[in-house]
Formats: C-alpha cells, sequence, structure tokens
C-alpha cells in the first residue's frame, strides 16, 4: 500500500527593501497577479487580457524577473513566443520592512497597499456585476461581511495568524479537478485600525 504524497509547501516570496521596489508598480502588480490566479501566459495574452500594449507587458514582466517574481515556462515556451508564469504562489510583507523607516522603502510599501487596496475593491466590484451569472448555490454562498472590535495590537495579530491558518487548512480540502460544482475562490482580509468620524452638530 502506497502512501498519499505530502503536499508541498507553498512557495512565497518574502518581500525586501530592493524586491519591493521592482513589484511596487501597478501594471506590474496586476501582471503578476493575473500569472498567479489565470496561469500561465505570454506578453501578447497577458496585453490582451489587462487591456495594455504588448510593449508594455514584455517589458515589465522582465522586470518583474530580474526581481525574481516570474520565471520562463519550460513546459509551454517551444515557441517563438516567450512564455512567463509566477515563481511563487504567494507574496509576504514582513515586519521588518514595515519597520524600515526609508522614505522610499515606505513609499514604494504605501504603493503596494494602495494597488491591493484596488485590485481587491476590483475583484468585489466583478464578482457583483457578474452574480447573475452563477447559480443560486454560489449566490448564497458567497459572502461580503465586515465586523468591528475593540482589540489590542497584540490581539489582532493573534486573529490575523488564527485567520490565515484557518484559509490554508482549507488548501488541503480542496476538491478534486474537474469537480463539477467547484470555482477558484477569492478571499480577502484586511484588519486595520480607525478613528471614530468626529460628531457633527
Amino acid at each position: 500500500m502506497t502512501e498519499d504524497p505530502q503536499p508541498q509547501p507553498r512557495k512565497v516570496h518574502h518581500l525586501n527593501p530592493r524586491s519591493l521596489r521592482g513589484l511596487a508598480h501597478p501594471l506590474r502588480m496586476r501582471l503578476l497577479a493575473s500569472l498567479r490566479l489565470e496561469g500561465p501566459a505570454t506578453a501578447s495574452q497577458l496585453a490582451a487580457r489587462l487591456g495594455e500594449s504588448s510593449g508594455a507587458t514584455s517589458y515589465h514582466l522582465r522586470q518583474l524577473a530580474e526581481y525574481g517574481f516570474v520565471e520562463d515556462d519550460p513546459e509551454r515556451g517551444k515557441g517563438r513566443e516567450r512564455w512567463w508564469r509566477s515563481a511563487h504562489q504567494g507574496t509576504r510583507t514582513d515586519e521588518d520592512l514595515i519597520r524600515d523607516r526609508d522614505p522610499e522603502v515606505q513609499g514604494a510599501l504605501s504603493t503596494l497597499l494602495y494597488e491591493y487596496a484596488a485590485q481587491r475593491a476590483q475583484e468585489v466590484n466583478t464578482w457583483i456585476a457578474t452574480r447573475h451569472e452563477w447559480s443560486q448555490e454560489w449566490d448564497e454562498a458567497a459572502d461580503t461581511s465586515d465586523y468591528t472590535l475593540h482589540l489590542t495590537p497584540v490581539q489582532v495579530r493573534e486573529l490575523g495568524h488564527k485567520v490565515s491558518e484557518l484559509m490554508e487548512s482549507y488548501r488541503d480540502l480542496a476538491p478534486e479537478d474537474g469537480a463539477p460544482d467547484a470555482a477558484q475562490v477569492r478571499v480577502h482580509s484586511h484588519i486595520f485600525p480607525t478613528r471614530p468620524l468626529a460628531d457633527s452638530d
């Protein structure tokens, strides 16, 4: 009796100041997101997906490759066009980067976060605009909840770790390829402090 192979750990790119500067560009972030969500592609295919010129996508793909975010796809790159794939399944912003007080680093980090927020808002808007194309079961299963809690920074960090662990645990529960009722699902997580709005007269 053979044992089931153990799942391979996800490859995650831990950002550093240099790679952050290489990624913190709206088109590069969109290119990387597309490769991760929709799979390998050529610069021309990505240009069509994103409404950009193939010259722009080709240039920024090479920049992403220089910083280690994308790489050639040897299984597909046998023709004239170069195929690209993401080199990792995820990107992580570590605490050292957040603590870095270099204005250039913090400016790049803000660009990264603003673009993440824009991408996620677009994903939600796309879901709302196309929910009528999905089954009633999917429409009822989807969720856009938000919560307001009163917590300390330590508790927020603990909450973030628990949410991340829960999300990761569902990777092992993924249905087999070809399951008719399965779909790629996006889960967004934002935890941040807020100040009450000023009282109005």
